[in-house]
C-alpha cells in the first residue's frame, strides 16, 4: 500500500505458472528467455521456485525474484490489503496489509516447507517450477480500458490444448459450424 503523497502501487495481472519437467533436457534456454522478457519490461518475476529431485531422491532448489526485499514487503502489503478489503472492508484491508508485509519480511516468498511440498509431489528424476509472473505489458492496456469506462467481464487464458478440445468436441457433434 502506498503512503499518503506517494504514487499508488501499480501491479499488472499476476499469473501462477506451474511447470513439470520429466527428464533433464535443460540446455540453458529458459532463463535467458525469462531475462529477455524481464529486460524489456514485458514481465516481472515476482518469484520463481525451481525444485529438482535426483534419481537418488536428493533435492535441490533455486529461488529467484526481480523484487528487492523492500519491494517484496510492498507487494505483500498490497496483496494482503486486497485480501483484507475483500474479507471485510477498510479496517481488514489495513490489517491485511500489515500481515502481508510481515509475511514477506524475510525477503522470501517460499519457505523450506514449500520446497519439500513440491519435492514430495514430483517423482525422482524430475523437476518442477512455480513462477509468479507479473504481466507488465498489460498495465497500460488496462489503464486505457479503465479510462474509457471499460470493465473486465471475463479474463481467461486460452491455450492451444483448449482449442484442440473444442475441435474434438465439435467433431463429436458433427463438426465445426454444425447446427
Amino acid at each position: 500500500m502506498s503512503s499518503a503523497g506517494e504514487p499508488p502501487v501499480i501491479v499488472g495481472p499476476v499469473q501462477v505458472l506451474v511447470v513439470g519437467f520429466g527428464e533433464d533436457r535443460f540446455k540453458g534456454e529458459i532463463m535467458p528467455e525469462l531475462k529477455r522478457l524481464r529486460e524489456h519490461d514485458v514481465i516481472r518475476l515476482i518469484d520463481l521456485l525451481f525444485v529438482t529431485k535426483g534419481e537418488d531422491g536428493t533435492v535441490a532448489a533455486l529461488e529467484e525474484s526481480d523484487l528487492s526485499r523492500g519491494e517484496r514487503m510492498e507487494f505483500g502489503a498490497f496483496v494482503g490489503a486486497l485480501v483484507g478489503f475483500g474479507a471485510g472492508g477498510e479496517e481488514e484491508a489495513e490489517a491485511g496489509a500489515l500481515a502481508g508485509a510481515a509475511g514477506f519480511e524475510d525477503g522470501r516468498l517460499y519457505d523450506d516447507a514449500d520446497v519439500w511440498y513440491l519435492a514430495d509431489a514430483i517423482p525422482e528424476g524430475t523437476s518442477a517450477a512455480i513462477a509468479l509472473i507479473e504481466h507488465r505489458w498489460a498495465i497500460p492496456l488496462r489503464q486505457k480500458i479503465q479510462a474509457a469506462g471499460g470493465v473486465a467481464l471475463a479474463d481467461q487464458w486460452l491455450h492451444p490444448e483448449d482449442l484442440i478440445a473444442v475441435g474434438l468436441a465439435a467433431a463429436g457433434a458433427g463438426g465445426v459450424g454444425a447446427s
